[in-house]
């Protein structure tokens, strides 16, 4: 697949959000328990301010397949080389490898404006992502018990860092 990684722009907020909708009506890959309005797209755009955003387009067909992002762990700058990775692909996109190729493109980026250390926060009902991430170099540096409670199941919060080299 031919995949294009574009700045995260004002105008895909129907796209992300139908993307990022559909891990929230399914799953508990996104935290909240039903779906967001598309106004929430700005919600994105103010949080990745000054980090790497980027929107993941399919060139053969021209259509958003998903997006990744890097936004501030913490916003004092004691913590400026730490920053936490988010992405999202359309449900159809998923074990294709463009996860991986985010994955690379926000390292990549991250290195350039001098971000050391990635987090990432995960449910512990997705075992996907925590299988990713321990594939890709991440390891659980800490878990939350039961603080997450989403379609009546209390879960935890894993989070999981990896070091930039």
């Amino acid at each position: 697949m031919n995949i294009a990684f574009e700045r995260m722009p004002q105008d895909y907020s129907k796209e992300i959000m139908d993307i990022f909708n559909y891990y929230v009506e399914n799953s508990y890959a996104a935290y909240p328990e039903s779906k967001l309005p598309y106004e929430f797209y700005t919600r994105f755009l103010d949080m990745t301010k000054g980090y790497p955003a980027f929107v993941i387009k399919n060139k053969d067909i021209k259509k958003v397949i998903g997006f990744c992002f890097l936004r501030a762990y913490n916003p004092f700058p004691v913590f400026k080389e730490t920053a936490e990775i988010t992405y999202f692909l359309d449900k159809n996109e998923i074990g294709k490898g463009i996860g991986k190729e985010a994955l690379n493109k926000l390292e990549q980026e991250a290195k350039k404006i001098g971000i050391r250390r990635l987090l990432a926060d995960i449910s512990s009902e997705n075992i996907q992502s925590i299988h990713f991430h321990k594939k890709n170099g991440f390891i659980e540096c800490g878990r939350f018990h039961n603080i997450g409670k989403k379609k009546g199941k209390n879960f935890d919060v894993v989070w999981m860092e990896k070091t930039l080299k």
